[in-house]
């Protein structure tokens, strides 16, 4: 499999940036083109623009030294690998064993504004934001229709970026090309006022967009109408208000672009997953491992996920140097969602002589038996929980990749991809209820469930459908793709007490936390550099 990198062969930085971001000061090598003639050709604008897509996934473009922001490892605190934590590690599909600094505030919600996850994570989309911003000023008056689908994604990239941040931080530094690049304290814009503008961007931006498939990995129409139908899919949690009707409007639009599901779900998660071989995919983080080294976003899942004893990344996944970090496990919790023991194995005792689960007629579950089910403390060995091995460096039907390397995996990373679609659209239309749209919700859902089943064995029916089955039915579909957290505040189920699952809240069998924990704090060193937070955090911190 040969990719289209996104990636150029160019290190370039716009300016030297400086802010009230801790941390962000980007200085450009001698070797970069710079703000002053970036404009003056399109090749400089498109390999800007592959700057752009580069700072979600990997930490710089240059090796030992090259991060964009300092930090003790640039690969740790990287946009993609720390959205994954706070996505999923504060949930029941995760909990990791290492005992570095802030991951065991994740793993139990008892995180405060100094977890080192949050500053980065604030830092990174802050950092992109400011990329774009300076591209698209230096992009003024190019009439180029190169240039102009350049800049829309670009918007589209920002307009990603502040979604992030507001589903995760609520309010956040709110800036434009309008405000340029420099020393300024950027206004605090709310969660209403940011959720408005990425609507009114993504709107603004459609027509400038390519064509659905146009030029994958590059975001197109069909990547923005899955944005807004996820900004809508959340929008009651951002602002109040429903808006069901708008999220079957934008689902259908991406349902009706050409996509199809893949024929095997493992392909999503496999390095053949990339858009050029993979029909469901919409938009991801491009990963190869010649051209896009580091251990952040699908590589950091494999080797965080393998051991040495139960899943060995060399038998599992195909890699074999720094392998089998034995961190991130999932909780038993999640295993029984994914699996009913009692219809599969006539009881609640899952054999020891089934480990993977090979018997369980839904294909979906990648998960292995390891030492215990139960974690006798959230910084217990990998050794104990569930194995997950959902992403592999190898093709879906187990030969390697053209570009393969024994360390980094050419796995995309998926943001968007036709089943969510589906699933979000199944999910406004029984929201919306009648007759009709749970009808259709229903035939949507067994779509999905007739590929994970293979046959009509997993097919549901109206009485089966309430919201207890779609937030399940979403964690057997996404999970480990960074939704989980997401999905359960929306249904309720974060935080509060109508849903525990081991070491939630620090009790081993699970406790109620508190509604505020929903949304992070601000960070400390971010909340005292910028005067317009008036040194006030979100409530409850």
């Amino acid at each position: 499999m040969n990719k289209k990198i996104l990636i150029f062969g160019i290190i370039l930085s716009a300016l030297m940036v400086s802010s009230c971001v801790k941390d962000l000061d980007v200085t450009p090598p001698p070797t970069a083109i710079l703000s002053g003639n970036l404009g003056d050709d399109p090749i400089y604008m498109q390999q800007a623009l592959g700057k752009i897509y580069a700072s979600f996934i990997i930490s710089g473009q240059g090796a030992n030294g090259g991060d964009d922001i300092a930090a003790s490892d640039g690969n740790f605190f990287t946009t993609t690998r720390a959205l994954w934590n706070l996505q999923e590690i504060t949930t029941d599909e995760a909990i990791c064993a290492w005992g570095d600094v802030g991951i065991a505030d994740l793993n139990t919600q008892t995180w405060s504004p100094s977890n080192p996850f949050l500053t980065a994570l604030y830092q990174r989309l802050a950092l992109s934001i400011t990329y774009v911003n300076d591209f698209i000023k230096n992009a003024e008056g190019n009439t180029s229709p190169d240039v102009e689908r350049y800049v829309a994604e670009a918007r589209f990239l920002r307009a990603l970026a502040y979604s992030w941040a507001i589903d995760l931080f609520g309010q956040f530094p709110f800036t434009t090309e309008a405000d340029g690049v420099g020393k300024f304290f950027p206004k605090i814009g709310t969660r209403q006022e940011i959720f408005n503008y990425i609507e009114k961007e993504l709107k603004e931006i459609e027509n400038d967009l390519g064509a659905p498939r146009y030029s994958y990995p590059q975001a197109d129409k069909a990547a923005a109408w899955m944005l807004l139908a996820r900004l809508y899919l959340n929008a009651e949690v951002y602002t109040g208000t429903q808006r069901w009707e708008d999220v079957v409007t934008y689902t259908g639009q991406v349902i009706g672009a050409g996509y199809t599901l893949a024929s095997d779900y493992r392909q999503n998660f496999s390095a053949d997953n990339d858009g050029n071989h993979n029909p469901e995919m919409i938009f991801a983080w491009e990963q190869d491992g010649v051209n896009t080294q580091g251990y952040v976003g699908t590589t950091f899942i494999i080797e965080s996920s393998s051991d040495a004893v139960y899943i060995r990344a060399e038998d599992f996944h195909g890699l074999t140097s720094n392998t089998n970090w034995n961190g991130n496990r999932a909780r038993k919790e999640f295993m029984y969602m994914m699996v009913d023991p009692e219809e599969t194995y006539g009881s609640m005792t899952i054999p020891s002589t089934d480990p993977t689960f090979s018997q369980v007629k839904d294909k979906r579950v990648f998960l292995k038996l390891k030492k215990d089910i139960d974690i006798p403390s959230p910084s217990s060995s990998g050794d104990y929980g569930i194995g997950v091995y959902k992403f592999t460096a190898r093709n879906h039907d187990g030969s390697l990749p053209a570009n393969y390397n024994t360390a980094y995996a050419c796995t995309d990373f998926p943001v968007f991809r036709l089943a969510d679609a589906y699933m979000m659209r199944a999910e406004a239309l029984y929201r919306l209820g009648g007759t009709n749209n749970i009808e259709a919700a229903v035939n949507d859902i067994n779509l999905i469930r007739e590929r994970a089943f293979g046959n009509q064995d997993g097919n549901i029916t109206a009485e089966d459908l309430n919201l207890d089955f779609l937030i399940d039915e979403r964690g057997r579909e996404f999970y480990y793709e960074a939704h989980r957290r997401t999905d359960l505040v929306r249904f309720g189920k974060f935080t509060g007490g109508d849903y525990h699952w081991q070491w939630k809240g620090g009790a081993y069998d699970g406790a109620a936390t508190s509604e505020h924990l929903n949304i992070f704090p601000i960070p400390g060193d971010e909340l005292s550099a910028n005067p317009n937070y008036n040194g006030i955090n979100n409530p409850g911190y």
